[in-house]
């Protein structure tokens, strides 16, 4: 039985002239029954649909139209509030594009870390120029000993190349040993090691000079940034003034 006839019959059973609650009560039934009858029965209404058209028209429509498929739109519920939003559809070369724009923000973003890495290493591990310069040399007293002790090395290898050569003008035009033409090799080969190591090392000399002259000006930079930028974080914090006396802003 439907709530409308169950009503109906409510009615029909209350004596009016005995209970008028019972009327009221009947009749508010009824009308219920009627409106929830009517709600169930009133068509849904449909989505509404906000787009753009290509000369930059704003449009409201229950449906998208075929020309609006591949456009951005937004959907809005019967309040006017969006609850679904379409973005445009890209091109291929247009997802290319943002592929190789989203690979170098995450380029740039990764370098940024690493300078910000260097940036605090940099940081902790010097107070002072002074300890700078202390670690740039001690780094080339190291190699300058291993190019010391090369040149040593070479200048007795070339009293060995002296002394075969000696011998081998004594012989005055006799047949020269193969002995003493094997030995002027290696002693060749091994110079020209020695001259390779040497030239190897003073270009890391070079190498060291530049890395701790960057270091010694990035390390000024950052404590003549800090020096600047704390007093002044601290200031506004407590509601003081800067360090040129200027009042902080509130």
């Amino acid at each position: 039985m439907s709530k409308t006839t169950r009503s109906l019959a409510v009615t029909a059973q209350c004596d009016d002239r005995a209970n008028g609650l019972c009327g009221a009560f009947a009749l508010a039934a009824m009308l219920l029954a009627a409106a929830a009858v009517l709600a169930g029965t009133s068509p849904a209404r449909a989505a509404t649909y906000k787009w753009v058209d290509e000369k930059g028209a704003v449009h409201y429509t229950d449906k998208l139209p075929p020309e609006a498929v591949d456009k951005a739109s937004v959907e809005l519920n019967k309040q006017g509030i969006p609850v679904k939003k379409t973005e445009k559809s890209l091109t291929v070369e247009q997802r290319r594009a943002m592929a190789v724009e989203d690979e170098r923000q995450r380029e740039v973003a990764k370098q940024q870390e690493e300078v910000a890495r260097r940036d605090r290493a940099l940081l902790s591990s010097y107070t002072s120029e002074a300890e700078i310069d202390l670690a740039r040399n001690r780094g080339l007293q190291t190699i300058n000993s291993v190019i010391s002790s090369t040149q040593a090395f070479s200048e007795q290898l070339n009293k060995r190349k002296a002394d075969v050569e000696a011998r081998k003008a004594e012989l005055k035009g006799k047949p020269v040993p193969a002995t003493l033409d094997r030995e002027l090799e290696s002693i060749d080969a091994e110079l020209a090691r020695q001259a390779d190591l040497v030239a190897q090392k003073k270009r890391e000399t070079t190498a060291i000079v530049a890395k701790y002259d960057a270091d010694k000006q990035r390390w000024r930079e950052l404590v003549n940034a800090k020096a600047v930028t704390e007093p002044a974080k601290s200031a506004s914090a407590a509601g003081g003034t800067a360090p040129s006396g200027v009042p902080a802003r509130k």
